[in-house]
């Protein structure tokens, strides 16, 4: 498989920037998501980077996979399990009683979101500008 690492990064920025707009166009369930999947490509740019493969979507677990090769910033793993715990109600009507997604997803869960994935972006990003 090539390596393609920086096509891997340069969707996450791109899926960062469209959690951005989502959230201000009030689609705070959407910016969830989307934050998610920035976060979870930019740990698959790194994953690519190291010549290491990763599957699933869990955070958590990408980030267990490479804590074996790069040391982890304090509070990264928090980050992911905020985003690790939007991964499906954010999308999915059988997460809740009634109501859908919007009725339950704030504004403020949209802001927690993105922050947590512009640093799992940034830990990305600074590990893939490393010789």
């Amino acid at each position: 498989m090539p390596e393609r690492s920086g096509d891997w990064i340069r969707q996450a920025a791109r899926d960062l920037e469209s959690a951005r707009s989502q959230k201000e166009a009030g689609f705070h369930e959407w910016a969830c998501f989307i934050a998610q999947q920035a976060a979870e490509k930019a740990l698959k740019a790194l994953y690519q980077y190291l010549g290491a493969e990763a599957w699933g979507h869990s955070l958590l677990e990408l980030l267990r996979g490479l804590e074996e090769k790069v040391p982890l910033p304090p509070g990264l793993r928090e980050q992911a399990l905020l985003l690790d715990r939007l991964y499906v109600p954010t999308r999915y009507l059988n997460g809740w009683a009634e109501g859908i997604p919007a009725d339950y997803i704030t504004e403020g869960d949209a802001t927690d979101a993105i922050s947590s994935a512009q640093e799992i972006v940034r830990f990305s990003e600074g590990r893939l500008a490393r010789p």
